[in-house]
């Protein structure tokens, strides 16, 4: 199993009380799924997949990733594995606005111990995949917002994580570049790679294999 969530939970201090985010989730996925998460605004879903993703570490409960017990890791651990095994999607892309759309793409390699060789194959790899060879000197503020997250899908994808975390990935783009977007996320999960999306869009949650919902912090399966 891939992950495994026992009992988490997330609260936050609310005057002399504490107000739950997340309350008791218990969740399995296996490899290759890919699962949905719908739901109001507040219910919880976001913080969800920043917990999924390593992002946050103030939790309660128990998170196997990959065998890993995660809570039992410290800081610098939980990095190491987040960097081996996690892609993140954002909705607003989060690229490097002084970086080209190459050196984009190849900043999470560096992280890794890859010959220059290898690392320029990558790239070219993922250039070559999302059709954006000719994108690859400019800057982020030269791209359309669909060339943007098709970038930022590229970067989060590069190092071949195990799983891809996506958050509203096409909440800031127009229907056409959505389709896109969640058609390349198919692909990727069609090739094995594990996708768990955030989502309002019901057209995007279609593209998943399960969908659960959210509410008030509580996960209904």
């Amino acid at each position: 199993m891939l992950i495994q969530l026992k009992n988490i939970e997330k609260s936050v201090p609310q005057g002399e009380n504490r107000l739950y985010l997340l309350r008791q989730v218990s969740l399995e996925i296996p490899e290759g799924d890919f699962v949905t998460f719908v739901g109001p605004s507040g219910a919880g879903k976001s913080t969800l997949l920043s917990i999924l993703g390593l992002l946050d570490s103030d939790w309660q409960g128990e998170y196997r990733l990959a065998g890993k017990e995660v809570h039992t890791l410290n800081h610098r651990k939980r990095q190491d594995l987040a960097r081996e095994q996690i892609g993140f999607i954002f909705q607003h892309y989060h690229l490097l606005d002084d970086m080209t759309v190459y050196e984009n793409l190849e900043l999470p390699l560096t992280y890794r111990d890859m010959k220059t060789a290898d690392r320029q194959s990558r790239v070219a790899d993922i250039l070559d995949r999302f059709n954006i060879v000719g994108k690859k000197d400019l800057y982020p503020r030269q791209l359309s917002g669909g060339q943007q997250q098709l970038v930022a899908v590229g970067r989060a994808v590069i190092t071949r994580p195990a799983v891809v975390l996506a958050d509203e990935p096409t909440g800031a783009l127009h229907s056409s570049q959505g389709r896109t977007i969640m058609e390349l996320l198919k692909e990727l999960n069609d090739d094995g790679t594990t996708v768990i999306q955030v989502t309002h869009n019901e057209s995007n949650a279609a593209y998943g294999n399960r969908t659960l919902e959210m509410r008030d912090g509580w996960l209904s399966q």
